[in-house]
């Protein structure tokens, strides 16, 4: 099974645990891994990390350039070493989300079990747990919730204050706090405003780092100077000449990837219909994705090339009172684009975000836009509505990167 039990005496730590078995190493075990990653509810941000966390000096000021260059060094110390709690504080679209995600990737790739949940969605969930038919019971999920081994709760503070919000939270708070299990939570609001008995926990300087973030929204100062939502600039270096099919693959792989390349190439001819690349983080769906649409626009053909999770903040934009475009602007330019592709794109979310990217689908569907899709989930498990549309053979294909993904070929010999 990979694992080891010591045999230790019962005071002893390790007493009654399993370890993963020292020849059974985390960097090779992607299957484990990509598990690892759909119960951590971290498949939309499988894209934000520290490496592409950008600290732009020259378009802040110096004290939002110092705020963010300093919760970026914590939270990147703490992810090699978590122990105690992280507490990002900030403004909307200042980052917080982006390195708490960072966070918890960086531990997923160690191998760690990882849970990352905002607040509001933990306490639907524990509220769906009172159904009858509902799959855990209220205990198991509170339980599994408050022993995870890595937390992360991102939006602290936006839930429904009720009574009963309030002290299951404190409830989770104390726990974890007594317990000192690695939590990173993040919020927009002032420390002052929240439950005082969750507010003493996490300003407690002998478990608790707290960074508060100056800097502005990135996501409304970006979607105000973009005429476009699409994204394709930052992948123009991604072609199908540099997208490399052999490496130190097998020879099976070898072939997929060729199949799956010669599949790209035919759709650039004749772009009707939609594609699904489905398959891990890292294995070239992106990439493919891109070359796709880079050869398409040189071809004076409209692209928009987003991910799912940035659309979705791009729409949220429009309520501030300072965008420029409203709601039903940007949704419209979304649903009609010449072309579409939807990067990372996941069924998972708040019921707004599920039902506004259903919308975008059906009426793609509808009309017959050329949609291109990547995902980490395979379509038969996606929520039915989705499904239906996506596993309609007539209008779409779902091609499978059944291959393993490329950082995990650094280490082959």
């Amino acid at each position: 099974m990979g694992v080891i039990r010591y045999d230790v005496e019962v005071n002893d730590p390790r007493f009654g645990k399993l370890y993963r078995c020292p020849n059974n190493p985390v960097d090779q075990d992607t299957e484990r891994h990509e598990r690892l990653r759909r119960l951590s509810n971290l498949g939309d941000f499988a894209d934000k990390t520290f490496y592409n966390f950008v600290v732009d000096e020259n378009k802040l000021k110096n004290l939002e350039y110092l705020s963010l260059r300093s919760a970026f060094n914590f939270a990147s110390e703490y992810a090699q070493n978590p122990e105690g709690w992280l507490l990002l504080e900030g403004s909307y679209g200042c980052g917080k989300t982006h390195l708490a995600a960072a966070v918890g990737n960086y531990r997923l790739q160690q191998g760690d079990m990882v849970l990352f949940i905002t607040v509001p969605d933990l306490l639907d969930h524990m509220r769906s747990s009172f159904a009858p038919n509902s799959e855990a019971s209220y205990d198991e999920t509170f339980e599994r919730i408050r022993n995870a081994p890595f937390l992360i709760l991102d939006d602290l503070g936006t839930e429904n204050a009720s009574a009963w919000a309030r002290e299951k939270m404190f409830q989770l708070f104390n726990h974890r706090y007594n317990k000192r299990l690695p939590t990173v939570v993040t919020t927009n609001l002032k420390l002052e405003t929240l439950d005082p008995r969750i507010q003493s926990r996490l300003v407690d300087v002998s478990l608790s780092k707290h960074c508060h973030i100056a800097a502005p929204d990135y996501r409304l100062k970006y979607s105000l100077q973009q005429n476009t939502l699409s994204d394709l600039d930052l992948y123009s270096e991604l072609s199908f000449k540099n997208f490399d099919v052999k490496g130190k693959r097998t020879n099976d792989e070898s072939n997929k990837l060729k199949n799956i390349y010669e599949i790209a190439k035919k759709y650039v001819d004749q772009p009707n219909g939609w594609l699904v690349f489905s398959g891990p983080s890292g294995c070239g769906k992106t990439h493919i994705a891109a070359a796709i649409a880079n050869a398409l626009n040189n071809q004076g053909i409209e692209v928009m090339f987003v991910t799912v999770p940035d659309l979705l903040d791009y729409l949220r934009v429009t309520f501030n009172p300072d965008s420029p475009v409203t709601f039903d602007e940007r949704f419209q330019m979304v649903r009609n684009t010449p072309f579409l592709v939807l990067d990372n794109f996941s069924t998972e979310g708040t019921t707004w975000a599920k039902e506004k990217l259903f919308q975008i689908i059906d009426y793609r569907y509808i009309t017959r836009r050329p949609t291109l899709f990547t995902t980490t989930t395979k379509v038969d498990r996606m929520e039915a509505r989705f499904r239906s549309r996506l596993m309609d053979k007539r209008s779409c294909a779902e091609i499978e990167f059944d291959v393993s993904p490329y950082t995990s070929l650094n280490k082959r010999p």
